[in-house]
């Protein structure tokens, strides 16, 4: 637990500035501005999804994510405001998918040169990159779900025709509490159910699959 809070951290702080960076890019300096496009963990972290929720579902044992305050945003500032709102929706889960595959090399590497007895400092390192590679792969793919006010929210939004897009921007405030509902509330109140088991594990065992792949292939093992 004690490598535990700093990959979660930098996982979701890197997600945020992700989305105001590609903001940026694409004509909306409001996250600038706002002097949110920063690495300083104090700017983005909200205390309850940040610290809080993970820090529980971690010892209840369920899937951990969490969130950091969001990166502000004007959709009216962008060029193509329709278009370019899923760009900077897809930036977060991209950027934990790049965070992800430089942790499974980094991983490969450490397995490749440091001893299997080493010191608690350098074990720290490696518990720390196995929980990073771990957390950047659950924002990516939770962030992907097509669940308001997840990012794949906003990609759907984007995608689906204007007066389905607007019924479907409804359920935004419904989606959060859906999620902790169905993955923590139930599998707590029903664990004979098994959803976590059955639905949320053979999905991210398979994606995490292949990063582990990677780590071997760099490692030579």
């Amino acid at each position: 637990m004690a490598a535990l809070p700093l990959p979660l951290i930098l996982a979701i702080v890197f997600h945020e500035v992700s989305h105001g960076a590609v903001a940026r890019l694409l004509g909306d300096p409001t996250a600038s501005e706002a002097r949110r496009l920063t690495l300083n963990p104090l700017r983005h972290v909200d205390p309850v999804g940040t610290l809080l929720v993970p820090g529980f579902l971690a010892l209840v044992k369920a899937p951990v994510f969490g969130w950091a305050k969001p990166v502000p945003v004007n959709k009216w500032r962008l060029g193509n405001p329709r278009r370019d709102m899923m760009l900077v929706a897809a930036a977060g889960p991209a950027s934990n998918i790049v965070l992800a595959t430089l942790s499974a090399v980094a991983i490969g590497l450490y397995v490749r040169f440091v001893p299997e007895d080493t010191g608690p400092v350098l074990l720290f390192v490696g518990t720390s990159l196995s929980f990073f590679l771990q957390f950047n792969l659950f924002l990516a793919l939770f962030n992907l779900l097509p669940v308001p006010p997840f990012d794949g929210s906003h990609i759907l939004k984007g995608l689906l025709p204007r007066s389905l897009a607007q019924r479907y921007a409804r359920l935004r405030p419904f989606g959060l509490a859906l999620m902790v509902v169905l993955l923590v509330l139930v599998p707590m109140a029903f664990p004979q159910w098994g959803v976590i088991e059955r639905v949320v594990e053979p999905v991210f065992g398979w994606v995490f699959g292949h990063f582990l792949a990677l780590a071997r292939m760099v490692s030579g093992t």
